[in-house]
């Protein structure tokens, strides 16, 4: 009996741990949320709807533009941070090769967004100067996004989340600053990305300064790094360009085949999704960095891969709930233009939440060096969409919301899968 008493005591103080943990990191993390949704909430509320549209776009080709500049380069820093994380010279390496090779690929997701962009605003009204001047307010935000995930990689690896947080929680505060200071008087889209980019530079600077307590900052490119980052950019590459591409579907089909209404009430409703934010932080920076460090043994990954899936379902099955039970208190949030989009509200909280299960399946086995076969998901994800194109009406919100949540729950079966498959063929050592 002494024995199982003693296993009773350990469970009891992991879990008096991991409560700790959740509770500090986490009550940090929703004020984190907390100041960027009332920033989202501002510049919804101030923008015209036509103005919110253009943001809209903008904000989901930044992202795109962010994918394409890493296509795996975070996954490699993190599965070969993960293996030297405790030698701050080897770690200051890998990060310095994985900096490297962000800035290479940089110029490479420019030249294939800046057209698209450009495109998708002129079609939806935007004239020649604003064109311009949206395109161009990009570039801040952009600068920063090339490094600050790489950045955070070492800080993670650590678990030295306090600084990470305040950091956040500064840059935050100062988009919420510059936003509530520069859109009353000037409610235009390029203002308000402007307002997002230029916090992001400055914390970047201050975050590099608490990465180089851990990774070694005057580090040269590695050779033999840079040969094993590149394998794994080579196997997800053809996928980050495909996902990069469809990650958004709703927002392309919506900007082509719909209004430029339905793209204001899309963004609007994703800006709601953003507070589902909170977990996919928490589980990315407690859980995937322990995950990449765990010693190889099938059974301890195993009971991890499933207990942080488990975990992640229930949390967004209750927000789900939710946002269900409250829809008319969270759309008066975001304004009259908005109010009838209750049905809405509850297709996209349901993708969003899809969506972030399988993120989060894919973080797990990716930080473990398991790269899926772009042809199996690119190519049943092609015919997805194309079949479900043929099902659903795309030229409406609701048909391009039926279509995500068709893809998404395929897609979280199949990564599921494969990280359940790469882990029941690991041999122990």
């Amino acid at each position: 009996m002494q024995p199982k008493n003693n296993i009773i005591g350990i469970d009891k103080i992991k879990l008096k741990y991991w409560l700790k943990l959740f509770s500090i990191t986490g009550s940090t993390q929703i004020l984190v949320q907390a100041v960027s949704f009332i920033s989202g909430i501002l510049v919804i509320r101030l923008l015209p709807v036509e103005q919110y549209a253009l943001y809209t776009l903008a904000n989901t080709m930044l992202g795109m533009m962010t994918i394409l500049s890493d296509v795996g380069i975070s996954t490699g820093v993190m599965a070969l941070g993960g293996k030297v994380w405790q030698n701050k010279q080897r770690l200051g390496a890998v990060l310095a090769t994985g900096l490297d090779l962000r800035r290479k690929f940089a110029g490479f997701s420019l030249l294939i967004s800046i057209p698209i962009l450009c495109y998708l605003l002129l079609h939806h009204g935007a004239n020649i100067i604003t064109t311009v001047l949206i395109t161009a307010s990009l570039i801040p935000a952009f600068y920063a996004a090339l490094s600050d995930n790489l950045l955070q990689i070492p800080v993670k690896l650590h678990q030295a989340i306090t600084p990470l947080q305040r950091n956040q929680v500064e840059v935050s505060a100062g988009r919420l600053v510059l936003t509530g200071l520069t859109l009353f008087a000037f409610p235009w889209a390029f203002v308000a990305i402007i307002a997002s980019g230029i916090p992001r530079i400055w914390g970047n600077m201050r975050l590099k300064k608490i990465t180089n307590e851990f990774a070694d900052e005057q580090a040269e490119v590695d050779t033999e790094d840079r040969k094993e980052m590149l394998k794994i950019v080579r196997r997800i590459i053809p996928g980050a360009i495909y996902y990069a591409l469809s990650g958004q579907i709703t927002i392309w089909l919506i900007s082509i085949f719909g209004k430029t209404l339905a793209v204001a009430q899309l963004g609007a409703l994703n800006r709601i999704s953003a507070l589902f934010i909170v977990f996919t932080t928490l589980i990315e920076t407690l859980i995937i960095p322990r995950f990449a460090r765990l010693v190889q043994k099938k059974i301890i990954i195993l009971k991890y891969y499933i207990r942080v899936l488990i975990l992640t379902f229930l949390l967004m099955l209750f927000i789900t709930g939710i946002f269900y039970l409250f829809s008319p208190q969270i759309l008066w949030i975001l304004g009259k233009e908005y109010y009838s989009l209750n049905y809405e509200l509850v297709l996209n909280t349901i993708c969003s939440s899809i969506v972030i299960i399988t993120g989060i399946a894919f973080s797990l086995y990716s930080s473990r060096g398991w790269v899926l076969s772009p042809v199996i998901s690119i190519t049943l994800n092609i015919l997805l969409i194309i079949t479900g194109c043929f099902i659903f009406n795309i030229s409406t919100l609701q048909g391009v919301l039926y279509l995500n949540i068709f893809v998404s729950i395929i897609g979280l079966f199949v990564n599921f899968i494969f990280g359940f498959y790469n882990i029941l063929r690991l041999k122990d050592k």
